[in-house]
Parts: structure tokens; sequence; C-alpha cells
């Protein structure tokens, strides 16, 4: 039994009834629920995956609050998200283990909280996590005194004892007896706990620092990087291996502001391998398309097979870029790979993207337990079976199963190491991934490469169809404003820079879901969260979510993206007002950057500032980029002074350890050399302007804006930047000027010319 009786709690009914195996197959009928809590009244996946757990579950809230501190309770906090697979193994271990769960319910008010939703109280809890285990990750298990102060904490945990980790049920009771034992020890050691964090968390420049010399900051980051790569197989770690698109952004920075030295070349040719590397990979999905979350080896091959929105937003853009710098169809490519993937399979028709696809799925119809990367792997005998064609012209007796096979380095016997399948999930399976080049293969089946890559793709598809008709893992379809705006910059970039329409109308599509569904027009406000509900509409919370930084942050850069897309200066004007918004909710006054979350919330410990550029980066990293770029479109030069307050406030860790900040790294640059003003006076339909628009997002310069001045006196652009009424067409014709602090240099009207003043012409230019 639950300690709340039904008749006391409205909100958490428990269901008793026969149980039935559930089986997973799209006709199996549907079982009863044994139990249901709260969480049944949320709109979070990751929540209503544990509504019928034997957890008397509460969602993050004053109710939950209230109990604690009513009956005196401990409360123990379960952080994790709907596509974690550790969260589900310790779901089905101990969340749904009924002894365990009485033993929770009695002891414990439980709490369940959607990192994804709630970002501010996941990092609160991660700081004491790591701080007290030097380790975090999900699910992360923490518990707390009835005043929220944490005491004892980790990630997963197994149910019962085992010989190096203690269990699950061993600790919920050590942890209820030392409560009944020893309750003053353990609060005055909250307290202690709560004074280290406050200090460890602080973060805060003094009103006459400067900010850090761009040049040694980016020069350390540089050698950092350098040290830690895979000359091998690009990345930048033995394993796991993350995409880490921060690291290449700010390689290809680097690249552009020192080109001409050995430096500058072995930075490009670092970015350029590891995103080749990673292409060919397993990591990549080659039938699916998109990329999983990270490899679980050195050699990008086998990955957790989970698919998150902002790597394939951030994917996007590091491919587009480095087809920019190189010219190589191939990351082309790869950018329009990813964006198929996420038109297709995270797109909700209204216009914005869902979170996530999980790495755990049935891998029949008719199974009854999910394993991880059973949509995504084949047996070599599944493949004989689907390509069995002889193929003509080749060595005599091959099949298309044997050139496939040989491509992208299918075993008979599976081609997953028992070293990187420690539950046997893999076994006699094979992840794809490309061992032999196209001149290779082609070569050793006496093929000719049109004739290879058509038999190639030919199998792809078939494979396609074939996965197809297999189970789908679970779809998040929570939309999150921060990381629909990555997304929304991955489409915007790609659009402008391969010259395609279509990229650039989907990221127009999504910017007005965003202003329909993620912003309260009479507040100003950004909200965090809305979701897919019945019937494919899109439903909010009953008390919905209040952005937060990130939110702005990576709306903020989306606009200004999709602005240099489309030209529309309606997004442009959105922009600035929501960082106008940014700058009231979340500036710190005192110490200076930007906090995480808004100040006036009880239940939060502290406000945080993020210190580190991770599988995203830091808001307040991107945010110094976005206060430059807002500077230039709107002459408002405070937003440049707020820019370096932020290097300032976190110059120590600039100067030290730069290779935890890539992204702030790449911005000091921004800030010190200035960002350069592209403007084009002409007519939008002008093939002329067109013609000087293409010249400019064909060449990757990092540290510019582009405006385009097409004559209209009234315009938003006009009425801020007045020095636009001075420039003017050059005969008649479309022309281009280089402006730095508002001062403009000769007027162009050839792409050629244009492109000479872009491209950085030695050593430290910017």
């Amino acid at each position: 039994m639950f300690a709340a009786p039904l008749r006391r709690a409205r909100r958490c009914v428990f269901l008793k009834g026969s149980m039935t195996m559930a089986t997973g197959g799209k006709n199996s009928e549907p079982s009863v629920p044994r139990y249901t809590n709260r969480l049944i009244n949320e709109k979070s996946p990751y929540l209503l995956q544990h509504a019928h757990n034997p957890v008397d579950w509460y969602p993050w809230g004053q109710e939950a609050f209230d109990k604690a501190e009513k009956e005196n309770k401990l409360i123990f906090l379960s952080v994790g998200y709907s596509t974690c697979h550790w969260c589900h193994v310790m779901e089905e271990e101990s969340f749904k283990n009924k002894e365990i769960g009485e033993i929770m319910n009695k002891n414990f008010v439980c709490i369940k909280v959607d990192r994804e939703e709630r970002p501010d109280v996941d990092k609160v809890y991660m700081t004491f996590v790591q701080a007290t285990s030097g380790g975090g990750g999900w699910p992360m298990s923490v518990w707390l005194t009835p005043d929220l102060k944490p005491f004892a904490g980790g990630t997963y945990f197994p149910p019962d004892d085992r010989v190096y980790r203690v269990g699950f049920r061993t600790v919920l009771l050590r942890i209820a007896e030392q409560w009944k034992q020893n309750k003053d020890t353990l609060l005055e050691s909250s307290q202690k706990i709560m004074e280290a964090l406050l200090i460890q968390a602080e973060i805060r420049g003094q009103a006459q620092e400067s900010p850090p010399p761009s040049e040694e900051v980016m020069g350390t980051c540089f050698q950092q990087l350098s040290k830690s790569y895979d000359e091998e197989y690009g990345g930048f770690s033995e394993f796991p291996k993350f995409p880490t698109p921060v690291n290449l952004n700010f390689l290809f920075t680097y690249w552009a502001l020192h080109r001409t030295t050995p430096e500058g070349a072995r930075a490009l040719q670092m970015a350029l391998h590891t995103l080749k590397m990673m292409a060919y990979g397993g990591i990549h999905d080659h039938i699916g398309q998109g990329f999983h979350r990270y490899s679980t080896d050195q050699h990008w091959h086998v990955p957790h097979f989970e698919k998150m929105l902002y790597d394939q937003g951030q994917l996007a853009a590091a491919y587009t870029k480095a087809f920019q710098i190189s010219g190589d169809e191939f990351f082309a490519d790869v950018a329009g790979d990813i964006l198929l993937y996420v038109s297709r399979d995270l797109s909700d028709q209204a216009g914005g993207f869902y979170s996530a696809e999980d790495a755990d799925s049935y891998p029949t119809a008719t199974s009854g337990e999910k394993r991880e990367g059973a949509f995504c792997v084949w047996t070599a005998e599944e493949i004989r079976a689907l390509l069995p064609d002889p193929v003509e012209g080749a060595t005599e007796g091959t099949t298309l199963g044997d050139v496939f096979m040989h491509h992208y380095g299918v075993k008979e016997d599976g081609n997953v190491s028992p070293m990187k399948d420690p539950h046997k999930e893999l076994k006699g399976k094979n992840v794809l991934i490309v061992k032999s080049s196209l001149e290779l293969t082609a070569a050793r089946f006496g093929l000719e490469l049109g004739r290879l890559s058509a038999l190639l793709r030919e199998s792809r598809q078939r494979l396609s169809a074939a996965r197809a008709q297999r189970p789908r893992p679970h779809l998040d379809t929570k939309m999150l404003a921060s990381w629909n705006g990555l997304m929304i910059s991955g489409f915007a970039l790609a659009g402008a820079t391969l010259a395609k329409e279509e990229y650039v109308s989907r990221a127009v599509q999504a910017a007005s879901f965003l202003q329909r569904h993620l912003f309260d027009p009479t507040s100003g406000r950004l909200l965090r969260s809305c979701y897919r509900g019945k019937d494919n509409t899109v439903e909010q919370s009953a008390v919905p979510i209040q952005g937060f930084l990130e939110d702005y942050v990576f709306v903020i850069q989306a606009l200004f993206d999709l602005y240099e897309a489309s030209l529309d200066q309606g997004w442009l004007e959105w922009a600035l007002q929501l960082q106008h918004m940014q700058d009231k909710l979340f500036w710190d006054p005192k110490g200076f950057a930007y906090f995480s979350s808004e100040a006036g919330d009880p239940s939060l410990l502290f406000r945080l500032k993020d210190d580190q550029d991770g599988a995203e980066p830091s808001a307040n990293s991107v945010t110094v980029t976005n206060l430059l770029r807002a500077a230039c479109y709107s002459g408002h030069m405070e937003w440049v002074e707020k820019a370096g307050r932020i290097l300032a406030a976190f110059s120590e860790r600039l100067l030290k350890i730069p290779v935890a900040l890539p992204e702030m790294a790449r911005a000091s640059a921004a800030f010190h050399h200035t960002l350069k003003q592209v403007v084009i006076c002409g007519d939008p339909q002008g093939e002329d302007t067109k013609d000087l628009l293409r010249c400019v997002h064909s060449v990757f310069c990092p540290n510019k804006v582009l405006m385009l001045a097409d004559g209209d006196g009234a315009a938003f652009l006009r009425r801020q930047l007045p020095f636009l009424s001075s420039l003017e067409r050059r005969d008649g014709k479309a022309t281009a000027y280089l402006c730095s602090n508002f001062a403009c240099s000769l007027p162009v009207t050839s792409p050629q010319e244009l492109r000479t003043m872009l491209a950085p012409r030695a050593s430290g230019a910017p």
C-alpha cells in the first residue's frame, strides 16, 4: 500500500487489476495498469513513462515540498529524461519493483524531474553530485532534507548489492535509518555542503576587470585541443567519443584567423578529419540518417543509439561550415542527410521540432523486452536475404549483399566487440560502418565508381524499407525552445550556404512555431516547452514553464541566423526584443554575466552560471557573440560592454583551461577583432544583389554580420542604424560595403572583389 491513502489524494489513483504481459506488439491488447500515480497528469513523456510505477511519485512542486515538511520526511529526487538508456534500466530494476516501491513510499517523498523540462533543478543537484562523487550523469539520484538541501547522491544504482556496487534497496534503508537516528547530523552536514557549493558555484567579475587577451586564450585552447586529439580516428578522447561541435567550431575560427600558419592548417585538418571519421562511423545512421548520441569506442563504431535534436542542429551547422571552407561536397551531403532525418522523423506538423528518439526498442513486433540499438542493427543473414541479386559486371558470383557487406564492414558473426556489448544485446549483430573507400570497394569488385554508388544507394533503400517494418523506438515529442533554436540555426545556415530555399523555409516555419506556441506576446517572454497532444495538437502544461537563459540565447542566435538567410527584418526585430528581455531576467549586475535561471523561485537553492561548453555550448558563451551581433544590428554599444564583462567574469577559466569553454574562447576573438558589418545595397530580387549575397554565404568569415539595405527608409534596420542612409548603390548596381564600428570601406560591385575583402589575408586577420 502507498503511504497516501486513496481518499486523501484524488490525483493519485491506484488501479489494481489483472496483470497481463505487455508484448510491445502493434496489435496486442493494452494491459490494465496495476498502479497509477500523480505523474499521469503531466505532459512530459519522461514523467508519463513513470506514471504506472508502484512508487508514489510527485512532480517537482509545492505539493511534494509541503508533504515532506508536514510529515518531516526526506525527499528522494530522481532526475532523467525519456530517451536515457540507464534511466530505463533503473526503472525496470527498481522503480517497477513492488518491494522497493514500498520502501520508497514509506520513508521518502519521491519526486521525478525531467531534466530537459527543468534544467535549473537538474543543474543545482548535478553540481552537488559532481562535487561530492567526482562524476555525474543520468539517472541522477539525490536525497534531500525536507527544505530541499542535498546530503547524499549518485547516478544509477543496481537494485541489490553487487561485488563493487551497493544496491539501491540498501542505500534507501541506510539513509532512512540515518534520518531516524542522526537527523541533526544530517541537517548540519547538508548545511555545510550548501555553503561549500555556493562558494564553488560563484562566478563573478570586478567592474574594473578587462577581458583576457584573445590571442592567448585562443592559442592555449588550440594547444589543449591539439594534445587530446586522436590523430588516427579524429575526436578528442580515446573513448567514449562525443561529437562536441563546440570544439569543431572553435577550430574553424582558429583556422580563419591563422590560415597562413602551420597551426591554422592543423586546426582545419583536425576538424575536417573528425567530421569525416564521424560520418563514416556507426555513430552516423547510414540507413535512417542523422547522428546517434556518442560512440562507446575509439573508432566511432558502436554508438549509444539515442538521437538528440541538439546534436542534429549543431552537426548540420558544422558540416555546412566544413563544406563552406573546403568545397568538398561530401560535407554538404552529410548536412543534407541530417536535415532529411529531422524533417522526416523529428518534425511536428505545426512546425516545431521534437526532442529525441530513444536508444531502445523492441526487436520484433512480438518481443516482450526492448533492446538497445534493435531498430538499427543487422545480421549478415538479414542483409544477404534483402540483397541477393547478382551484380552484373562484377567478379563472378558477386551479389549485391557481398558488395554492401564489404563496404560497411558486415561480418557473418557480427561486428560488435563483446567489450562494447556488456548486456549481450548486440551479439551476432552488425553496426554499419564505412570500412573501405568507394575507390577500394570499386576496385575489389571490378566496378566503376558511379555504378558502385548507385548499387550502394539501392541497397540502403532496401534496408530502409525493411527497417520501417520494425517497431520504432520511443519518440520524445516534447518541444523545447532552446533545442528548436539550435535546429533553426542548422536549417538557416545550411539553406544560405548550400543555396537551398527549402531549408530556409523550414527554419522560417519553425521560428513561426516558436512565436505561436513558445512565446507570450503579452509579457514578451519565452516559454520553455510545449508538447504533442491528442489528435496531434500542440498542448501546454497547466502551469507553463517559463523560459530559461538557454532558451533566450539559442532562440536569439537562431533569429540572427534566420535573418541572414531570409533577410526578413521581422526576425531581427524579435531577436533584439528578446535580448532586452534576457538582460532584464537573467543579468547579474553585481558579478556580471547571466544566471541560468530567473530570480524568485524559492525551490531553487541557488542561481548558477554555467562554466562549461559540453554537448551544447553554455548560454554565456553563445550570448557573447549574440550581444556583439545585436550591437551591430542596433547601434546599442552597451551590449558590447556586456559581452566584455562576461569574458572578464570567466577570465580565470579562459586563461587556464579554455578547452572547457571553446565557444567562449571563439567569441573572445570576435570581441577583440570587432565584428565586420557586411552591407549589401540593392534590390532583394535583383540578380546582381543575389550574386553578392551568394558570395557572402559562400565564404567562411566567422567575425561578420550581414545586412541588406534595400532602400526602404522606413525599414527596421534603417531606423536602428542611420549610417545606412549614407550608403548608396554604385552606378545603379548592387553594391557591397565592409563596415567596422559604423565606418565603411570603399564600395565594391563584383563578387570577386567582395570575396577578396571577406577572406582573411594573413595570420591574425579577422
